[in-house]
């Protein structure tokens, strides 16, 4: 992997006229006293975000010539046209390099703020890090483009003990996270959550790992708004899918949504597009992809196929064009020739009464090549144990589908942005 030292960059915010914009917390250095900056030979980025009266919000990103150098042993070189580059979560193999234009950018604020009609009368918490594309893109951007309101939380990160605090400041109307934070969020609810004295909320996002089921309707019913599943990924600048408002047409629990600028479609293994309702590979097009992995010729040419990404996930397309995700291929266990969906089986445990969390993995097997392995953490003050869950699993799984080993853990490994670990969580466990 090159060296990216030369494509490291300093962002600083000016020209904010603010009628209704407001960002709060510490941005770091400003344009004003960026200056010692300059010793670094880093090239300095403004973004300019304009908010009036009787006019349409706009963000500039201003780049200096001579900003974007090369990348050594790049297939892929930057140029002035980028204006990002983001890794992939790096969840189930070595993280990539991804190079997102300003149109690609652009593209994807335009089309998560038309999702859910986000204007200055909005407001937020920093839940996710702003250095992925859920937290940059979906709260950040999306928030100074729409002209609404950005609090950043004191400590810099999200934080359970002050998170509904920090709700009230902001006046917030909405937030979006993993499903991860979203779960901690129910379990601390009963002394956290402010009840009738929380400000009303016009939805809740979730987004960048699949969110159960259970999960979803105890959110709605926990925090009387509803629960949008969205999908995205770095190469696609975050957001691809998304359930709409409710006012918009029907929440489909189960689906991700439909298509928020972009085309999709599902692929068979043959490369044919798949019938109505028929499962294959997921295949994004349109103006928010990116167009390769930069210094990864390799997997640029397998992922990136006449503009169109393949995403690795797999799922199938209603009748109404709403997504349904089964997993990622990659992530699917053989069992003696039986396809298993390791998100499947998460979803049936993370169903269980007092199951806070699960993580379903491959154990290689000399018979079957791989069985089903299950780490599952219970939640706290609950006395659920191995044969409640597993007997959970049978009445709701084929035979074959059901853990063979099951362990209780008390927590799973994240990555930074929240998501379940993969690679750490089978380096752990399969053995």
């Amino acid at each position: 992997m090159p060296h990216l030292e030369s494509c490291c960059a300093a962002v600083t915010f000016d020209n904010i006229e603010a009628d209704g914009l407001c960002l709060l917390g510490n941005l770091g250095e400003t344009a004003a006293d960026a200056s010692p900056l300059t010793s670094l030979r880093i090239p300095m980025l403004n973004l300019r975000t304009h908010v009036a009266s009787g006019s349409t919000p706009t963000v500039t990103l201003d780049t200096p010539a001579g900003a974007a150098r090369r990348v050594p042993d790049a297939r892929y070189e930057l140029s002035d046209r980028d204006t990002i580059v983001l890794f992939t979560s790096g969840t189930t193999q070595q993280a990539k390099m991804v190079p997102l234009t300003h149109a690609n950018v652009a593209a994807s604020v335009q089309g998560i703020c038309r999702s859910y009609e986000l204007g200055p009368d909005d407001a937020t918490v920093a839940v996710m890090p702003l250095f992925h594309g859920h937290g940059l893109l979906a709260v950040l951007l999306a928030s100074l483009a729409s002209g609404g309101c950005v609090l950043l939380p004191a400590g810099g990160r999200f934080s359970a003990h002050t998170f509904w605090d920090d709700m009230r400041a902001a006046a917030a109307t909405w937030f979006t996270a993993v499903p991860t934070i979203h779960q901690i969020l129910l379990q601390r609810s009963t002394h956290d959550y402010p009840g009738p004295n929380a400000i009303p909320l016009r939805f809740v996002r979730s987004c960048s790992a699949p969110l159960n089921g259970a999960t979803a309707l105890a959110m709605e019913h926990t925090f009387g708004a509803p629960t949008l599943s969205a999908y995205g990924m770095t190469e696609t600048a975050h957001q691809a899918t998304s359930q709409p408002l409710p006012q918009r047409g029907p929440v489909k629990h189960g689906s991700v949504g439909q298509p928020t600028g972009v085309r999709v479609r599902i692929v068979d293994p043959d490369g044919r597009t798949c019938s109505t309702g028929a499962a294959g590979e997921v295949w994004v097009h349109g103006p928010t992809v990116a167009r390769g992995y930069l210094a990864n010729p390799a997997d640029t040419a397998h992922n990136f196929v006449d503009g169109w990404f393949r995403t690795g996930d797999l799922g199938a397309m209603d009748e109404d064009g709403h997504l349904f995700l089964t997993g990622r291929i990659k992530n699917i266990i053989n069992r003696g020739g039986e396809k298993i969906s390791p998100e499947h089986v998460e979803d049936i445990l993370a169903g269980c009464p007092g199951v806070a969390e699960a993580a379903v993995f491959a154990v290689p097997d000399a018979t079957y090549g791989q069985r089903v392995g299950a780490a599952v953490v219970v939640r706290e003050g609950e006395s659920t144990g191995a044969e409640e869950i597993l007997q959970y699993c049978r009445d709701r799984l084929a035979v074959f589908e059901v853990p063979d080993r099951l362990e209780l853990t008390a927590a799973l490994p994240h990555t930074a942005k929240g998501g379940l670990d993969r690679k750490a969580v089978q380096a752990r466990y399969a053995p």
